[in-house]
């Protein structure tokens, strides 16, 4: 990798984090079609690296509102859904995986602007625990479905219950992937060299967050991660 795209690395890092930390979801969505596009040997486990970072962080700070009981229901979902991530990781060729890792990206929005807002029972939050499970072990992109299924939760609430979610889930996630041989020593190499990105990202999310427009940063990261999906998919077939 050169020194271009590394630096394009690091600033995707800094705005996911930073979105990850505002709204609970975002660093996937927008990190994984362009590592996809710049390394795809990097996908998924260096994002699920960064990942299981960010939410520690996000935990750490709001852990005085967490939904312990809807956290531990979605994880009952996540536990099938990373060993069938895990097993299409390893059964998957890496331009498949790409136009998975795209399609995903292009649900993720579809899912946000969609509007549906499903109420939050038992058999919803597993339902989407397993989609997650599924889609961020193969992808790294496990937020939407879970986004929607607590989009009735605001702020801070929100943050804790879905970076919970996300800490354990990644964690899950990453040994599922290391016991196929998903994870490389390249890619730890190239999370650990990203980390500061992600905690610049995480330590400009709180000042910032207050000046700025939730909606709006969520369309601009959306348009951004449509574009990076684009240009992966025809990245596939030229």
């Amino acid at each position: 990798m050169n020194a271009g795209g590394f630096a394009v690395l690091c600033a995707v890092v800094v705005f996911g984090a930073l979105l990850q930390v505002a709204i609970g979801f975002g660093l996937g969505l927008l990190a994984a079609p362009v590592i996809a596009l710049i390394a795809p040997e990097l996908v998924p486990a260096v994002i699920v690296v960064l990942a299981t970072g960010v939410t520690a962080v996000v935990l750490l700070l709001d852990r005085g509102h967490i939904d312990l009981r809807g956290t531990g229901w979605a994880l009952a979902g996540r536990v099938p859904g990373v060993v069938a991530g895990a097993l299409l990781v390893a059964a998957l060729p890496t331009r498949v995986l790409a136009l998975c890792v795209a399609g995903m990206v292009v649900l993720g929005v579809v899912v946000s602007l969609w509007g549906y807002r499903p109420r939050p029972t038992r058999r919803a939050v597993v339902l989407a625990g397993m989609a997650s499970g599924v889609m961020g072990t193969a992808t790294a992109i496990g937020g939407p479905p879970m986004s929607m299924v607590w989009q009735r939760y605001a702020g801070p609430r929100l943050r804790s219950t879905m970076s919970g979610f996300f800490l354990v889930g990644s964690v899950m996630s990453l040994a599922a992937l290391a016991v196929t041989g998903s994870v490389t020593g390249e890619s730890l190499g190239y999370a650990l060299l990203l980390a500061p990105a992600a905690a610049l990202g995480v330590a400009l999310a709180r000042p910032l967050g207050r000046r700025l427009d939730v909606r709006r940063t969520r369309a601009v990261a959306m348009l951004l991660a449509v574009a990076g999906a684009a240009t992966l998919t025809v990245q596939q077939f030229v």
